[in-house]
């Protein structure tokens, strides 16, 4: 477990706050939202009801900033290279811990997340041109709704990686076991398939053109979420910066076979 400790202590003091993509090979990383407890049971039946974009890998006890089951002695106040600060449903402030702003009432929500697969791609020798630029890769909303829950609506978000096309098998196949992290691609092709008008403008992260002979490949985002809380009117909220993960001592071969999120009181409401 060390790589993935070690990275976590150094952007707790603040040694390491750039991406964490590609960084702690092997390990998982999450997206992370924190919201208050009243809106906790329905962000999470909103993730109960749209698993393959947002599948819950682990959830705080009310008030508490710990989450055992991803890592015994992670902090997520301190613990991401980069946090984003929400109010009135707008992201106003990017800051590198929240331990000024932490209250009682919080709940934090770990969401598996596109980077717990990279390892396994790299592995099948498939060419990931976003790892080569040190990016996260474009994000794009797109016209197909979710499934709402409570104050809790909004688009399909999806990452899109430009492969080759002889490799888009080897994706395809080698993704679908991960489906506690998106699992298989939703789409590959046509752009406006998903209501998609240019990969050249993403909503989110960076632009990354397919190159000739590369085909656009696209999986379900975390990014959702963070588009249903957008929408949702709250006056605050906290999630992960783009790019900039929550990273576990769960070893990404462990999402092939095994249930990673707790049984929390929360999370037992939380039926779809």
């Amino acid at each position: 477990m060390g790589i993935a400790r070690d990275l976590r202590q150094a952007i707790r003091r603040g040694v390491y706050t750039g991406l964490t993509t590609g960084l702690a090979p092997g390990f998982v990383q999450t997206n992370l939202v924190v919201l208050p407890r009243r809106h906790a049971s329905d962000f999470l039946k909103f993730c109960a009801r749209n698993p393959i974009a947002c599948p819950v890998l682990g959830v705080s006890e009310v008030g508490s900033p710990l989450i055992p089951a991803l890592a015994d002695d992670m902090d997520v106040r301190t613990d991401l290279p980069g946090y984003r600060i929400h109010r009135a449903a707008q992201r106003v402030e990017e800051v590198n811990d929240i331990l000024a702003l932490w209250r009682d009432d919080f709940v934090a929500v770990a969401i598996g997340c596109w980077f717990s697969m990279e390892e396994a791609l790299l592995q099948a020798g498939v060419r990931l041109r976003h790892l080569e630029l040190g990016i996260q890769g474009p994000i794009f909303k797109t016209a197909i709704q979710t499934r709402g829950a409570g104050i809790f609506s909004g688009p399909l978000v999806v990452s899109m990686r430009p492969f080759a096309q002889a490799s888009v098998e080897t994706v395809c196949r080698t993704t679908h076991s991960f489906k506690r992290v998106h699992g298989a691609p939703v789409h590959v092709g046509d752009p406006e398939i998903l209501g998609i008008a240019n990969l050249a403008a993403p909503d989110f992260g960076e632009r990354l053109d397919p190159l000739p002979g590369e085909v656009p490949v696209y999986w379900a985002c975390g990014l959702t979420a963070m588009v249903a809380l957008e929408n949702s009117g709250l006056e605050f909220f906290v999630t992960h910066a783009p790019g900039k993960m929550l990273v576990t001592d769960c070893l990404n071969a462990s999402l092939k076979a095994l249930t990673l999120t707790p049984r929390t009181s929360l999370l037992e409401s939380a039926s779809p």
